[in-house]
């Protein structure tokens, strides 16, 4: 009872400050890391040489996911509103017009969603849409390098670490009210 009491209310903007913030922070401080494990991971013949600042189709396909993500922990219109805000905040940050960032979202959202068919795992999408956006289908030994799909051992490895770029709605329940 009294947690509920001591929660943070938050408006739906404050909400996608909240969550652009903590996105953006974890992708920030966490890429590098994640470059190195794929520059060091055994599936590869030779090191795909990911530089520690190329985040940013690695943050597109963060916040796609998470985008998408949205619906399934709001109302629909609850939801939109987010969005909405979302979409305008990321749009100001990459210095384009709204609808245009919005555009490039939703072709991130049916990237992940084709390459991913027919599984509905979004986990496993944005594993797979990673291995595709780097191109890592060219740093595999011939067998994989030959079928253009991703070795499933590496595969699995990027799925532990995938999942923890799925924001906590549960998490931040406990913490905010809306």
């Amino acid at each position: 009872m009294l947690s509920s009491l001591l929660k943070k209310r938050l408006s739906d903007e404050q909400l996608a400050n909240v969550f652009i913030n903590g996105l953006l922070e974890v992708i920030e401080s966490s890429f590098p890391v994640l470059a190195e494990m794929i520059n060091d991971d055994t599936a590869f013949v030779k090191s795909p040489e990911i530089a520690e600042n190329q985040n940013g189709e690695f943050a597109m396909i963060v916040f796609a996911a998470n985008m998408q993500l949205l619906q399934s922990s709001f109302d629909p219109t609850h939801a939109n509103e987010i969005q909405k805000h979302v979409i305008v905040k990321l749009a100001q940050m990459n210095d384009i017009i709204p609808t245009e960032f919005q555009k490039r979202l939703k072709d991130y959202q049916q990237f992940i969603s084709r390459i991913n068919h027919p599984s509905k795992n979004l986990i496993y999408g944005m594993s797979k849409a990673i291995f595709a956006k780097y191109n890592l289908h060219q740093f595999q030994d011939e067998y994989f390098k030959r079928l253009a799909a991703p070795n499933p051992l590496f595969l699995k490895r990027l799925d532990e670490i995938t999942k923890l770029f799925i924001w906590d709605w549960d998490a931040f329940f406990k913490r905010y009210k809306l």
